[in-house]
């Protein structure tokens, strides 16, 4: 017996220490975000703080800082606040302890903007139902490096390939998917579920199966964060290379390694380009500068026009090239903004410009301001436009 216990301590020892994170205390279990329906309960145990906040997404705040609530303290040192109008949609919190941020330890579901890491959670609904994992067939995400000659590296990018891709021989229309100004060739899968909205759109024959592609935007960047030989260094959405016109002026490089790759429908007819943010803006010149490219091209909440010491031959002569592009009839030059956007003023000045010039677009203005709530509900309105 003695044996038997000593063997069976070693094994329960080894174990603790292979999974060091597992905890055998027994202690109370704490559930949070304890979500019923639209409402949502958040709980923390931190029975030595003097105040404890949350700070979530879906509050009105000032600038790009989300807004405050006060939780409430019970005996047990458990602090708590109940939200019950929460409407279908992924939210992102954290909780903030005597002005100390920190994520929710109860709650293992965690994403990365920029370089804040926040708790998530989802409100289930029909608004978020793509969001979702439903059984029906996937497609294959996958990392993929390619050599960019003008950039003088190799970068990395995000391939989503349609169900069925690796059974057949069929070749395929491509998206070209722009990360914002805080996002990188991760930040669409992550935040913006692209991978479960294509799934989801493709089972339900509201979309045809496509290619997508979702490279990095920052050139001074050949990666994500802690993905390439730069290493872990701190991180920061104000890269260089922003209006530097470098992502405008190598796109190709991007399209020619796709079309090489993959079992593409290389015609203007089957390529389509959108990207939020920097990406709108970025998918806005890629365009107009390769005017016989896309036939589809989709700007969600766009930045527009560069700093007057930008200089780069890709901003210029924005009209006569917008011109060209009208005049190769494209089938959808899609735009989105939230109403209450920072950037609502440009793209309404923007439109102005479009409907002096006769050009022909669509137009999408939806509640709420510069959020991943936006950009995940115009990918989802926009990919069943796509290849039709």
């Amino acid at each position: 017996m003695k044996i038997r216990y000593t063997i069976y301590s070693l094994m329960l020892g080894s174990l603790m220490f292979a999974q060091e994170n597992l905890d055998f205390s027994g202690k109370k279990v704490i559930v949070s975000p304890e979500i019923n329906g639209k409402n949502v309960t958040f709980r923390l145990l931190a029975p030595e703080a003097k105040t404890v906040k949350l700070q979530g997404n879906w509050m009105p705040g000032k600038g790009w800082e989300a807004g405050t609530v006060e939780l409430q303290k019970d005996q047990d040192g458990i602090w708590s606040f109940s939200k019950n109008d929460l409407s279908a949609d992924i939210y992102t919190y954290s909780f903030i302890v005597d002005g100390v941020k920190a994520n929710d330890p109860n709650n293992a579901y965690q994403v990365r903007d920029v370089s804040s890491v926040m708790s998530m959670f989802l409100v289930d609904g029909k608004e978020s139902e793509n969001y979702q994992v439903h059984n029906v067939p996937h497609g294959t995400v996958s990392k993929r490096w390619y050599k960019s000659n003008g950039l003088k590296e190799d970068r990395r990018l995000t391939v989503y390939t349609p169900p069925g891709y690796e059974n057949s021989k069929e070749k395929y229309p491509v998206l070209y998917l722009l990360h914002g100004m805080g996002g990188d060739e991760e930040a669409w899968m992550t935040l913006g579920r692209a991978s479960q909205i294509l799934d989801n759109l493709i089972a339900q024959g509201k979309a045809k199966p496509m290619i997508v592609v979702m490279p990095n935007g920052h050139t001074s960047n050949s990666a994500a964060p802690g993905e390439s030989s730069k290493g872990f260094y701190k991180i920061d959405m104000r890269t260089p290379d922003i209006f530097s016109g470098d992502m405008e002026t190598y796109f190709k490089e991007i399209m020619d390694f796709t079309e090489a790759n993959y079992r593409t429908k290389a015609d203007a007819k089957n390529r389509a380009i959108a990207g939020l943010s920097m990406g709108g803006f970025h998918s806005l010149y890629i365009s107009a500068n390769q005017p016989k490219t896309f036939d589809y091209v989709g700007l969600f909440s766009p930045a527009i026009l560069p700093p007057d010491e930008k200089k780069s031959p890709v901003y210029q002569n924005l009209d006569q090239k917008l011109k060209t592009q009208q005049n190769n009839s494209y089938k959808l030059y899609w735009i989105g903004i939230g109403k209450t956007d920072f950037l609502y003023k440009n793209v309404s000045d923007y439109r102005q410009k479009l409907d002096k010039m006769n050009f022909k677009y669509e137009y999408i203005e939806s509640e709420g301001g510069h959020t991943w709530s936006n950009w995940r509900t115009y990918l989802n309105e926009f990919v069943p436009l796509l290849f039709k």
